[in-house]
């Protein structure tokens, strides 16, 4: 195996023993579960802004980890062994973005299943969701290695993750949530150009973030 495969299967096997990769999913169905409580059983107005809550709790389910995404390897020199190893910062961003994607990704397209029936989604509407997802996510998972990377070293990682990463999801989430309606279609063309911009992005953005933290 290559030093790329060895470095996602490596990170998706401290995610799930850690526990991390359990946070986005847990926090996803406690969105579902909960939301129906705060806007009331009317079973039409679930199902009208049911989908673009999920949404929301799929981007802020990829902002959970953020801070334990590159920092972690950083601080112990993991990073400098990389890059001794021929590996690119670009490289090493783009294996990231793989990992913290598979680690929260797929589980979440299982997890709109029963949120869907907690919401009171229908099946064109769920099609569309997932459909979505699956085009969104990989792009919310290069903001959270990108935005890692932007606040590398700095005191409060955290709370300027949200401050970087949120503002530049916005399109995601507007796209998103608009191709949940009948004419989606547009929108989802949308939301799938936006996600190839930001994949295409976010290694380059993350790797000079690596290097100028190196030097």
């Amino acid at each position: 195996m290559n030093l790329w495969g060895a470095i996602v299967l490596r990170d998706l096997r401290i995610a799930y023993q850690g526990g991390g990769a359990m946070l986005p999913l847990v926090f996803f169905l406690l969105v579902a579960t909960l939301f129906p409580f705060a806007v009331g059983p009317d079973g039409p107005l679930l199902a009208r802004v049911g989908g673009g809550a999920l949404w929301m709790a799929a981007l802020l389910a990829a902002l959970l980890p953020v801070d334990r995404l590159i920092a972690p390897d950083a601080e112990s020199g993991v990073l400098d062994q990389y890059a001794v190893r021929g590996l690119s910062d670009e490289g090493i961003a783009t294996a990231k973005i793989a990992a913290h994607w598979l680690g929260f990704g797929p589980p979440l397209m299982i997890a709109a299943f029963p949120a869907a029936a907690l919401l009171k989604l229908d099946g064109d509407v769920l099609t569309r969701l997932e459909l979505g997802l699956a085009i969104g996510t990989p792009a919310l998972a290069a903001l959270g290695v990108m935005t890692s990377a932007l606040t590398l070293g700095l005191r409060g990682a955290g709370a300027l993750a949200g401050l970087v990463m949120l503002p530049l999801a916005v399109p995601l989430l507007i796209f998103g949530a608009g191709a949940l309606g009948q004419d989606g279609m547009g929108a989802l063309k949308l939301l799938a150009a936006t996600a190839l911009a930001l994949i295409a992005m976010a290694p380059f953005a993350a790797g000079a973030a690596m290097q100028a933290g190196r030097d």
